[in-house]
């Protein structure tokens, strides 16, 4: 085994298992408002219309200091930032616990996104201190491990909570939030002793192994610098980078269409409340999703093939969701599983594509653009799915959401590669 190839295991075994935990904390904490949502609206009278928009306005706040907060992380180091991201997002979704009414329930989602924002990126920036491009396909996807666990996991959680119902005077809903936004807040005092800033400050990387991984890293951004955005402007301004942020904004809107809902349209196969039964029903397609990263990210870097998978797994993502609402219930869960599936296989592949496509200098301003501007596709989620149904009926939601999908799959598909890629990076973006 190579000295890289040792570093890179090292940094695996180090890193990713408490980014997946901190990314399953950061996911089940804007997710679970979908696990709430009936008995939410039944104790506190919140319409639809206003229920989808205080899901939503959490974007609005995530957009808007997603940038800075990405540029401060590149400043002061990964371990403060993150530690600071964690501990005040816990506190607030902690806080969601008093949200008796519309005003108070828009406030704390607003807070919620303010606070998270930066997290998402930041993990991405963070990958490329210490993953070179060849690997980076498996460490963004066991990255993505949290979205899955964060609802195999949260959904049989949220449900046990729910069903805590009086418990201490507090509703269901009110243990979920506050215990579940307490967690975060302590894995985020645990992060500022566990993280480091960069290989050079990690002690638990042999000498050899540091300079092995500098030396490798350095080589592929020289080696972008000649046909990447470079600086911060460059990286908010680039056509390249507005291209992809306008590809992932539609695929998050399918994504959040999938998140949100689907406690619903279990609980509408099964002809029952969301609770344990149904929080464990939704689990199988997040395991279903946890099995399609792992060997689809892994044959992504043993391959160098991306842009043909993101296609096609964002296509099956489209078809999935558009017939879910037609389909009984064994067919209509494994329908589900396969949108799952796709979704969380592809996207940690694009974000691959994403930062090929920038070098260190543009990188903490390009990825924080892409994930602000993308992820108001969870704004307009149920905002755009409670309009189409109102106007159509309800499986029209569903159609109206997998079409977004498709679009996202034909821009990657048109996607063109860098005119002056080398030769060793183009193989590794497969485009």
């Amino acid at each position: 085994m190579s000295v890289l190839d040792r570093a890179v295991g090292k940094c695996s075994r180090r890193l990713l298992p408490f980014i997946v935990l901190m990314y399953t904390l950061s996911f089940l904490d804007r997710a679970n408002v979908g696990f709430a949502k009936q008995a939410f609206q039944a104790d506190t009278g919140l319409s639809d219309a206003a229920f989808a928009f205080g899901a939503g306005i959490f974007f609005i706040g995530y957009a808007l200091f997603e940038v800075p907060s990405n540029i401060i992380l590149e400043r002061v180091g990964a371990k403060m930032w993150m530690c600071r991201i964690m501990v005040t997002w816990g506190i607030v979704a902690a806080a969601m616990m008093f949200s008796w009414n519309e005003t108070v329930f828009y406030v704390l989602r607003f807070l919620l996104g303010v606070t998270e924002a930066g997290f998402f990126p930041g993990v991405i920036l963070y990958l490329t201190y210490w993953f070179p491009e060849q690997n980076r396909g498996r460490a963004t996807g066991f990255f993505y491990f949290g979205v899955p666990l964060a609802l195999v996991i949260g959904g049989p959680l949220s449900g046990f909570l729910l069903e805590w119902h009086g418990l201490g005077g507090l509703t269901g809903w009110q243990w979920m939030f506050l215990i579940e936004g307490l967690l975060a807040s302590a894995v985020g005092v645990w992060a500022y002793f566990w993280l480091d800033n960069g290989p050079k400050d990690a002690k638990w990387l042999a000498p050899d192994e540091q300079a092995a991984l500098a030396t490798e890293l350095a080589g592929e951004n020289d080696a972008k610098a000649h046909h990447t955005p470079s600086g911060i402007l460059a990286g908010l301004t680039s056509g390249r980078v507005l291209y992809l942020t306008t590809a992932y904004f539609f695929i998050q809107i399918a994504a959040y269409g999938l998140i949100f809902y689907l406690p619903t349209i279990v609980a509408t196969y099964l002809g029952q409340k969301v609770g344990l039964t149904v929080g464990l029903v939704t689990t199988i397609p997040w395991i279903a999703s946890v099995i399609g990263i792992y060997f689809v990210t892994r044959w992504s870097d043993l391959s160098g093939n991306r842009r043909g998978l993101i296609t096609s797994l964002y296509v099956l993502l489209a078809l999935s969701l558009v017939v879910s609402p037609y389909l009984g219930t064994v067919l209509g869960v494994a329908a589900l599983c396969a949108a799952a599936a796709a979704y969380c296989s592809a996207t940690p592949l694009f974000w691959t594509v994403c930062t090929a496509n920038l070098n260190r200098s543009s990188a903490p301003a390009g990825i924080a653009l892409i994930g602000a501007v993308g992820n108001l596709g969870g704004f307009v989620a149920p905002i755009y799915k409670n309009w189409v149904e109102t106007q159509a009926g309800a499986a029209a939601g569903m159609l109206a959401i997998g079409s977004t999908a498709l679009i996202g799959a034909a821009m990657v598909f048109l996607l063109r590669r860098p005119q002056a890629a080398p030769q060793r990076l183009a193989a590794v973006q497969g485009t």
